[in-house]
């Protein structure tokens, strides 16, 4: 006798030797008894789990001539023609390959004709193969068949199959086999066939199972013939190793050593998300995963250091990439990259990549870990004020003249390059920059004798609003408003260009001058300029806000700079007052001009005077 592979030597005959599906097989036998088989029933599950097999015994119970309590004796012509797969009561068809409309009709045809035994039974494998038209043609017969035929239809994929095929039958769904439940079918098989393989390697078989009792007893066969369990590559443990480790180096050259054995890259992708599921689920609900104690415990440690975020975007990134691989030229490319963004989220970008980052912080910081900070840096003591105008601050700016004493000579080592030329963008710097803002401080021993009391009289007679001099321009920020500085930059690259006609216009000709008392001084040409710049103040303190994120409120002055005017700054000379309240005036008398000719005749007449029309003929 040839040999016989061990998945078909040990299948199940009796309902009983079924393993891991007592809720079909009890149901099953319960109707065999009571004499309530239905007409049509739907197995569905992964494969390996005694879909077929259990057919196949319902059709010997069928059909048994010594049924004992819903069994097949087993013993009988009947049973031992099923087993043997001679019997004309059971015809069995592979969907896969007789998927068109032709093969259902021979079926339909050969429904009619009766058999030998009680009951004829139909076996459909792999039903959702089936077209559509030879789904739909197996309807009516599905629904309403003679009464001596039985259909069991089974498959993997219970998705694909119409929901009207689902409704005219009994359905029935297989499971995994459990951890224990396996490791008991492979210490049998082996015990009964004398293989004599040891405990490890029987461990290994049941792990490269994975719940299927035919892909387990196919391993032992395999094993059988080498005397041994080829040791896999554990790429999905070390891959999660890696992960745990942050290592990409470790994941790629687990990939490297997996491919180089001959394992497909899209089959390694399956494992490792399959292991990582179970690494989730362990964490989460450990009653749903069928793994034994020393891999639980292992799968719990893994859960631990990943954190359910690392977890959850390793699996999404895993996915994606099994997806990706059914259109990429190379599916191990896919892979590694997948990899590396899982094991290296600083090269991820994306947004869960940012939350697991944070998770780690937080469970590190819960551990009792301190998180390294950059050192503190003792903040500088503020040097003592000089008469030298604030320096500016933009890159674009041009040099900044300055009413200090002349510096000291400097090496030519010193000499740094000048910066480059002011750009239209920097408009309003270059304006700060052209002159001191401040005026300078004499100090003490400059002062004649007399002067502080004859200022200190003259003190209420000027503009009180007018800018102090002595403090520098940080200091008169006083924390809260941004500096002088860093209001005429962006009040030269961003405000001011954002102004409407009006407020631009009457602005442009003035400057900041300092922050102080929570105010910005922003000084103007003349008394009447100031006076028409009210009107606007308003609208360019909205503009400061938009642009800082906080009220700047704004005083405005008249620019009083000794011996230096904005007119003399900008190359001009400044208005008079009087001529500034004519142009005003003039300004407020005009009027709109009246309409011009409508017509292009009326207008050439206006444009050449002593022009004559002359109509055509």
């Amino acid at each position: 006798m040839p040999y016989q592979s061990l998945y078909r030597r040990f299948r199940p005959q009796r309902f009983g030797e079924v393993l891991g599906q007592d809720h079909v097989t009890r149901a099953l036998q319960n109707a065999v008894r009571e004499g309530r088989v239905g007409h049509g029933y739907l197995f569905s599950g992964p494969r390996g789990t005694g879909k077929t097999s259990t057919a196949r015994i319902l059709a010997k119970a069928l059909n048994c001539e010594k049924l004992d309590d819903g069994e097949p004796c087993g013993v009988c012509e009947s049973c031992v023609s099923v087993q043997q797969g001679n019997s004309f009561a059971v015809f069995e068809m592979d969907a896969a390959s007789n998927r068109g409309i032709d093969a259902i009709r021979d079926l339909i045809q050969r429904i009619a004709l009766g058999g030998p035994g009680q009951r004829k039974v139909y076996i459909i494998d792999e039903v959702h193969h089936l077209t559509n038209d030879a789904a739909t043609a197996l309807l009516k017969t599905l629904e309403e068949p003679p009464g001596h035929v039985v259909f069991v239809l089974a498959t993997t994929d219970p998705q694909k199959v119409l929901p009207t095929i689902k409704s005219r039958v009994q359905h029935y769904e297989f499971h995994l086999l459990p951890t224990d439940v396996l490791q008991s079918l492979v210490s049998n098989v082996n015990e009964e066939a004398g293989l004599g393989l040891e405990s490890t390697d029987l461990d290994r078989v049941v792990r490269r199972g994975a719940g299927s009792a035919r892909d387990a007893l196919s391993v032992l066969d395999q094993a059988a013939a080498l005397g041994a369990v080829e040791d896999e590559v554990p790429v999905a443990d070390e891959v999660t190793e890696a992960l745990c480790e942050r290592d990409p180096a470790r994941a790629l050259a687990a990939v490297a050593s997996a491919c180089g054995a001959g394992r497909d890259p899209r089959r390694m992708g399956e494992e490792i998300l399959s292991h990582l599921r179970d690494v989730f689920l362990v964490s989460r609900a450990p009653d749903l995963v069928d793994l034994s104690p020393e891999e639980k415990a292992r799968a719990e440690d893994q859960g631990k250091r990943l954190g359910a975020a690392s977890l959850v975007r390793a699996m999404e990134r895993l996915g994606e990439s099994l997806t990706d691989m059914r259109e990429a030229l190379d599916a191990r490319v896919t892979l590694e990259v997948a990899l590396v963004r899982i094991t290296a989220p600083e090269a991820d970008t994306s947004v869960a990549a940012l939350l697991e980052r944070i998770e780690r912080l937080e469970r590190r910081l819960e551990g009792g870990e301190v998180v390294a900070a950059p050192p503190a840096v003792a903040a500088p003591q503020a040097p003592a004020p000089t008469p030298v105008a604030p320096v500016n601050l933009s890159a674009e700016a041009a040099p900044v003249r300055r009413s200090a004493p002349k510096p000291a000579p400097v090496t030519p080592a010193q000499v740094t390059p000048p910066p480059p030329p002011p750009t239209r963008g920097a408009l309003g710097a270059y304006r700060k920059a052209a002159a001191p803002s401040v005026p300078p401080v004499p100090s003490a021993s400059s002062v004649p004798p007399g002067s502080a009391e004859v200022a200190a009289s003259e003190a209420p007679d000027r503009d009180a609003d007018a800018a102090p001099p002595a403090a520098p321009v940080r200091a008169a920020a006083g924390g809260d408003l941004p500096s002088r500085d860093e209001i005429t930059l962006a009040w030269g690259d961003a405000v001011l260009p954002g102004l409407r006609g009006r407020a631009k216009a009457l602005f442009a000709v003035g400057r900041f001058v300092t922050v102080e008392n929570g105010r910005a001084v922003f000084a103007l040409p003349n008394e009447a300029h100031r006076t028409q710049c009210l009107s606007s103040q308003k609208e360019v303190e909205a503009a400061l806000a938009n642009h800082f994120g906080r009220p700047i409120p704004l005083h405005l002055v008249v620019d009083d700079a000794p011996g230096e005017s904005s007119g003399e700054r900008s190359g001009t000379r400044n208005p008079d007052p009087s001529d500034d309240d004519e142009v005003v005036r003039e300004f407020r008398e005009m009027r709109e001009a009246p309409s011009g000719p409508s017509s292009p005749a009326d207008r050439v007449k206006l444009a050449f005077p002593g022009a004559v029309e002359v109509e055509g003929s």
